[in-house]
This record gives C-alpha cells, structure tokens and sequence, in this order.
C-alpha cells in the first residue's frame, strides 16, 4: 500500500497555536510528535510503503523536516495553490502510476487522532482486501454520540469486510444525528480512503473530467526540487475545486466503508482536544504547561512559556503563546475562526507567524522590537546556511551566544565564536553559516529605517528561494 498524507489544512480553530505559517499538522498537540508525524508512525506494522506527503509550497521545508526526523520519506508533492481533496489525491494517484505501478492508495488526513492503533491496522487490512477488489473505501467512524459537526455515512448492503455505501448525508442538526446513532447504520464521515491508484481515476475521470485533465496537465510538467515535486502553477490554477467527497464518493456505484472504531478525532477544535485529553484532573480540567486553577472545573488550560491563573471559571478554554492570550468558552470555541479572519483582514502578523519562525535553516524568535530596532534570537542547524543577502534598510549586529558561526561580511570571511560579535552594515553582502556540529545560537540587533522580513535581497540559497 502506498500512503498518501494530506497536510494541507489551516486548523484556524486551533488559533493562536495554530497559524497560516504552522498550522495544526505540524504542531505537537496529542504528543511529543506532531500530528504528521504521529499519522506517519501509526503505519508502523502495516504492509505500506513510505507515505506521499502532499502540502502547501510554503509548508514544505516543516514537511521536508519533519518526514526527516521520522525516518519516512516517500516524496513531497507541493501545490501552488489549494484545490481541495479531489485534485490533491489526484496528483498522487497519477505521480503512483506513472511508471506502469498501480498501488493501493491509502488516504489520510495528518491530522487526525487515532489512539488504538491495532483498531486501525485491522480496519487498514479489510479496506485493502476490499480495494484490491476495485471497491473506493472510506472509514466510517462508529460514533460514541449524536455529533452535528460531521458528516454521516449510511451503511447499505454487508460485504465480506464492510458494507455498500447507501449515501452520504451532510451534517444534520442534533436530532437528526441522534436518529442516525440510535439505528446503528450510519458512521461519521472520517475523510480517510483506501483505493487502487487507477480505480480513482477511472471514476474521476467518468464523473469529474475537468479535474483530471487539469491534474494530468500540471503534473506533466512536473520538475524535481531537492526533495520535492513541483507541478506547473499556472495549469494548476486551472483547475476546479472540489472535494472527493462531492467529486466521486457520492456518486461512484462502487462506493464502500468499513466501520472504525479506533478512539478518533479529527481534533477540530480546543474543545476536542480537552475531550480526548488523558490528563483529567479530578475536577474534570485539562493543564498543559504552568497554570494555578482554583474553583474551577471542566476547563483546558495550555500555557506555552507563562504563568497563567484561573478563578472561578468553568468550561472554558484558556490559550497562551509567546504574543497571544485566547480565552473561550468550551461551547463556542468554533467561533475562533472569526477572530481568526479579523486578524487576516488587519493584516495583523498573528494571522500567519508565531513570534518564533522556522526556517529550513533552524529558526528565529523575535524577542523586542520597536520603531527603529528589531532584536531576534537566531538558531542555525549544524551545517547549514542562510541566504547570500543584503538589506537597504537595517544594519545588523551578531553577537555568538554558543557555537562557531562563519560570516561573509562583502569579501572577507570571518569565524566569530562565543562571547564575539561582528556588524553589518546596510547594503553589505553577507551571509551566515554554521560550520560545527551543534547548533549556533546568536542575538541578532537590527537597526534602521525599517526592519520588515521584506527587506532582503538575495542573491544565492541553498534551498531555491532566491532568484534564478
């Protein structure tokens, strides 16, 4: 079986951890790993292959990074633009056959809860047996209540390892939903599936052709970069935007689902995540981090970096970072989305970054600023290297807290070490590299008329983001 790993989500609801520059899948919110990584190491013990990650352009050095750590790399296919589920699994299925293969694809969204794991390798087994067998198969969840933020699949006639599909229905109101888990044949709707490569796109191609010829088109012209597949832009605009659900599940004959019953969340929500939590107080709360609670109840707490004290309070959701406090309570944490937008629409930095960024390089955190200074902590990996670049605006001021950093400051090079600084000066050529084998921490001091992001030039980089 071949993997295929959608991690192109937002996950605005999970605002301010999750941010248009680092959303949800590739956060660490159920575990010590982030959800990418937990849904690749949850197909350890299962006859697949290493995963296709598909993902946003601007996501794929966190992807790149990440599939590194984990030890599983099957190839990242990166899109210009989103186009929904339809033409991402698509552009999989096609990159699969083109060399004469026909695997079985296994879609997943990365970022998904699944806490029993043999469940899920068991239902993996069935939905291959039932793929192999030209069925498109999707999960359904066996729900534990009436749920009216999914979708529902009604179960129709038994198969050796399922059942037919009768019809998939949109989410209902409450009492409709409490209709459907009271009959026992509708499961939620787990946007997971399981088909031959070419069985999906025969049935694409029968029921959504302008979605195919455009993926053929743009994955025709597709050109290695390092370890990603880049498709033409331009073709890929093209293309209409659908999901597999509305494209092909609802209307193939050959439509089947086996029940799941795993322990899963698609962890839509703060809510969601105090649900699933194993860390329950006995006053029902969930704390994450350093927080003192006193008269209160049923309520997830998460603190990144401060102190944060409760009072009072119950079913409440209380979220900190390094720039940003979210307070909600438990019932209406859906409508973090709309703060969301309102960030978006100020153009205001919280929309899309943390204050701590990371580069392919490492990382940078923001730590002061005001009119005319910046000042970031920088960490560069063992052996890597920031752009060839200059700036109109700042100068600059490097002072080395731990490792050995190589500068090019114009001509000349220079190894500054612990407890050294250099200086750059605006409109100088420069660059940063990190020659030894841990990582190089320094204190940048920006100073200028402006200290924007925007303010580089760069003239060479290791990693395709300068001008060719």
């Amino acid at each position: 079986m071949k993997p295929v790993i959608l991690a192109g989500g937002s996950g605005s609801r999970l605002w301010p951890k999750s941010r248009a520059a680092l959303p949800k899948q590739f956060l660490a919110l159920t575990s010590d790993q982030s959800m990418l990584q937990e849904t690749v190491s949850r197909l350890d013990g299962t006859p697949c292959e290493s995963p296709i990650v598909i993902c946003n352009d601007a996501h794929r050095f966190l992807v790149a990074e990440q599939l590194r750590v984990s030890g599983q790399h099957g190839g990242i296919i990166l899109e210009p633009m989103g186009r929904n589920t339809a033409p991402a699994i698509a552009l999989a299925a096609l990159h699969a056959v083109k060399d004469g293969d026909d695997p079985v694809l296994l879609v997943l969204a990365a970022d998904h809860l699944i806490k029993n794991v043999s469940a899920y390798h068991e239902a993996i087994a069935q939905a291959n047996t039932l793929a192999a067998e030209g069925h498109l198969v999707t999960f359904g969840i066996v729900p534990d209540k009436a749920h009216t933020g999914y979708g529902y699949i009604q179960a129709g006639d038994a198969l050796p390892n399922g059942f037919t599909v009768k019809q998939f229905v949109e989410k209902p109101d409450l009492d409709t939903a409490q209709q459907y888990v009271d009959s026992g044949k509708y499961y939620w709707n787990s946007g997971m599936f399981v088909f031959k490569a070419s069985r999906y796109l025969d049935e694409l191609e029968k029921y959504a052709p302008d979605i195919l010829n455009a993926c053929k088109a743009a994955i025709d012209t597709l050109s290695p970069d390092l370890d990603f597949i880049r498709i033409d832009s331009d073709i890929f605009a093209t293309c209409p935007d659908d999901s597999i659900d509305y494209a092909v599940m609802e209307k193939t004959q050959h439509a089947a689902v086996v029940p799941l019953d795993a322990n899963w969340s698609d962890v839509g929500s703060w809510s969601s995540l105090w649900e699933t939590a194993d860390n329950h107080d006995a006053n029902g709360n969930v704390v994450i981090g350093d927080a003192i609670l006193e008269g209160v109840h049923n309520s997830y707490i998460n603190s990144e970096e401060r102190l944060i004290s409760v009072v009072g309070l119950d079913d409440v959701v209380v979220v900190e970072t390094k720039d940003a406090v979210m307070v909600a309570h438990k019932d209406k944490v859906q409508d973090i989305k709309n703060v969301v937008n309102k960030l978006k629409a100020e153009k205001r930095p919280e929309f899309e970054f943390h204050r701590e960024v990371f580069r392919p390089w490492g990382s940078y955190d923001s730590i002061d600023s005001g009119k005319r200074f910046q000042v970031k902590r920088i960490t560069v990996k063992p052996g890597e290297k920031l752009s060839v670049q200059m700036h109109y605006h700042r100068a600059e001021h490097w002072i080395v807290v731990s490792g050995t950093a190589n500068v090019t400051i114009g001509e000349k090079t220079i190894l500054v070490t612990e407890n050294e600084s250099t200086y750059i000066p605006i409109g100088e050529v420069h660059a940063l590299e990190n020659p030894g084998k841990i990582p190089l921490e320094l204190i940048e001091v920006q100073s200028g008329s402006y200290v924007g992001e925007d303010d580089i030039v760069r003239f060479s980089d290791r990693y395709g983001r300068a001008p060719k």
